[in-house]
């Protein structure tokens, strides 16, 4: 798998990422170790996780299988603070404290020194901005993470955080944005892609298959196994099911015929061909589907399938 720098950085991950979202809560030890043995294998080396997933059930699963599946030095190992669960839902906290408390039990959890990418995972009007950015500093500082980045920052949020770190020498620079970005929600284009290409950060999409939805499988209904079927996850998907997404997921079914490609590897090309795009982060339910993502690698769109699918996919 090609290899791409994370913004001006001298980062280098595959061109596309392993998500574990779902790692210790819906996908198990075995089928989580057989995801991660076809990822590395295809050449795959950059492994997205987050203290808020399953509330650190994907961490943990992470951290039982470096070593033993992949040695850890042959990953690029990204985590994020600064969403969480309470008994009233999610729980947004980007303090200094906060934040770092949640690095050092992120480490326990994979049982590593250090993380490659630390990602603030959420912004927050409740916190300075420059205490939530001084904790980046601290933890490159300390070793405990190599690069930092920020995740669901919007375009002006991106640009303020990127010039706050570049504005005083011995900062940690940011090296990459997470953010979603597909077919099925291009807004990114208008704010946050030029302030990456500005100031040099690294592009990460999340869920490039728009929520699942653009692999085709809800065109005619809901699967039993698939998210939009799970109580936890109904409402995430949900949201890309209406008209105009079904649109979108027609015109990418029609493209996948013309080229005799599945509409998967229709949505996941465009995305990961996308102008300042580093890697997408590829979450599955099976190693089976993600063995359909992985095989992407050697395929390219032809200019007149991308014009087509950006003249249906706009706004």
């Amino acid at each position: 798998m090609q290899q791409r720098s994370v913004g001006a950085t001298g980062l280098k991950v595959s061109r596309l990422g392993l998500g574990t979202m779902t790692w210790g809560r819906d996908t198990d030890e075995h089928e989580a170790r057989d995801q991660l043995i076809a990822f590395v294998e295809s050449g795959g080396t950059l492994l997205d996780t987050a203290a808020g997933y399953g509330g650190g059930a994907s961490e943990e699963l992470i951290g039982s299988l470096l070593g033993d599946v992949v040695p850890r030095d042959e990953l690029v190992l990204a985590t994020k603070a600064g969403i969480g669960a309470s008994r009233g839902g999610r729980q947004y906290n980007t303090s200094r404290g906060h934040l770092l408390t949640t690095l050092d039990a992120s480490l326990r959890r994979l049982g590593v020194d250090h993380v490659d990418l630390w990602q603030v995972h959420i912004w927050s009007d409740e916190t300075p901005l420059e205490e939530t950015l001084s904790a980046l500093d601290i933890a490159v500082t300390s070793g405990r993470a190599s690069y930092v980045g920020v995740s669901n920052y919007s375009g002006w949020q991106t640009a303020q955080a990127a010039t706050w770190q570049r504005a005083v020498p011995g900062r940690a620079v940011l090296a990459s944005t997470q953010v979603e970005y597909s077919l099925l929600n291009r807004s990114i284009e208008q704010e946050v892609l030029p302030a990456a290409a500005a100031l040099g950060l690294g592009v990460l999409p999340w869920s490039p298959l728009g929520r699942g939805v653009l692999t085709g499988k809800y065109r005619s209904g809901t699967p039993s196994d698939s998210r939009a079927a799970s109580s936890h996850f109904a409402g995430f998907v949900g949201v890309y099911l209406g008209d105009r997404a079904g649109q979108v997921v027609e015109a990418v079914a029609r493209a996948a015929d013309g080229l005799g490609w599945t509409p998967l590897e229709v949505a996941l090309v465009w995305v990961r061909d996308r102008p300042g795009v580093t890697a997408p982060i590829v979450g599955a339910r099976t190693a089976t589907q993600l063995k359909g993502a992985l095989g992407v690698e050697e395929l390219a769109l032809p200019p007149e399938i991308v014009e087509a699918l950006d003249d249906v996919s706009g706004e």
